[in-house]
């Protein structure tokens, strides 16, 4: 059985160190709590979910990122070099008549939007209009001491028929305990699409909610 040593054993000195173990309760357990909810794995939004990608064997939810079927015009997305809408867009019935197109060396940015640890992946649909056709995707987090940071996750070389991209990673977990660490706020994230070489077009942005899975 442990006992307490001697010098503890006066019911003065017990009541002390009884304080002590509370206050460091107080301290311990709320930080811990803190750092727990530093990863949310709870919807940001009420955004409508879809499965855009079931035809292709994925059948998780999706959201549509802000504009992100250019139905309604590029709102909200910025527009660098020869980038513009075209009439046309991916034939599935996902998004509707238009698309993004992009000549090489232009580049678009979705708005940005939440995307917290529920928000792990995203998609979308492209073509090339050419040989040869390569788009660079980057993740453009809004950090909070140091502004805009875009963060290549990979460069595609799409074909000549409209198809759907490989999951790409958000990284939006990591990303979280940034924001949470420095401002109790949820992250929020950007998609930029770069022309490479020749001329793609993309259309049907879409993010992927985990917990939908």
């Amino acid at each position: 059985m442990f006992a307490f040593p001697a010098s503890l054993n006066s019911p003065r000195r017990r009541l002390l160190l009884v304080g002590l173990v509370g206050a460091l309760a107080l301290v311990i357990l709320p930080a811990a709590s803190a750092r727990a909810a530093l990863i949310s794995t709870d919807p940001c939004d009420n955004a409508t979910l879809t499965q855009p990608f079931q035809a292709w064997g994925d059948s998780n939810y999706y959201k549509l990122v802000p504009g992100g079927d250019f139905n309604g015009g590029p709102s909200g997305w910025k527009i660098s070099g020869r980038a513009g809408l075209v009439r046309g867009g991916d034939p599935f019935g996902a998004t509707g008549g238009w698309s993004m197109n992009l000549p090489a060396g232009s580049s678009v940015q979705s708005p940005y939007t939440c995307a917290d640890a529920a928000y792990p992946t995203f998609r979308f649909f492209g073509r090339n209009d050419g040989l040869l056709s390569t788009v660079l995707v980057s993740v453009v987090y809004k950090e909070p001491l140091l502004g805009p940071v875009a963060v290549p996750v990979g460069v595609f070389a799409l074909s000549g028929t409209w198809e759907p991209s490989a999951q790409m990673l958000t990284a939006s977990a990591v990303q979280g305990i940034v924001d949470g660490l420095l401002t109790g706020q949820t992250p929020q994230v950007a998609l930029r699409f770069t022309a490479l070489t020749g001329t793609s077009q993309i259309d049907g942005v879409y993010i992927d909610p985990f917990e939908m899975r």
